[in-house]
């Protein structure tokens, strides 16, 4: 496995913040009362992942149940990398399936960079 970078680090405003650890890809909150994986929570898409305290002093992900903020996790788009495929020999150039009919790219999803994602943390007062 690759050495992983560490995550960007905001402090939102002042006051005791929760402890986290980063494991790879896997950030773990308070006293291993929660994780996110962020590498499974990327999408197409910029994702941010709230997490919140509820008014039992649990932690929540989301703000539905949450009573404050905590921490969010801003996770960027995936990004990906596109590689030739030379058409097998004999094949016609308008046969194939799917979206493209004659697809000539393999298109694979990168690994997550952690040093691209970025955790806001607030104070826990």
């Amino acid at each position: 496995m690759a050495d992983q970078n560490n995550v960007k680090v905001i402090e939102k405003n002042a006051g005791p913040k929760i402890a986290y650890e980063q494991t790879g890809t896997c950030l773990i909150f308070g006293d291993y009362e929660l994780m996110i994986n962020a590498a499974k929570y990327q999408k197409d898409w910029d994702v941010t992942v709230d997490i919140c305290k509820d008014k039992a002093g649990n932690l929540t992900i989301g703000t539905e149940s949450g009573l404050r903020y905590v921490a969010q996790v801003m996770i960027p788009a995936a990004t990906y990398t596109e590689t030739p495929i030379e058409p097998e020999e004999g094949a016609s150039p308008m046969s194939g399936t799917g979206e493209g009919m004659n697809s000539t790219v393999q298109r694979e999803q990168n690994p997550l960079d952690m040093g691209d994602v970025t955790l806001v943390l607030w104070s826990i007062e």
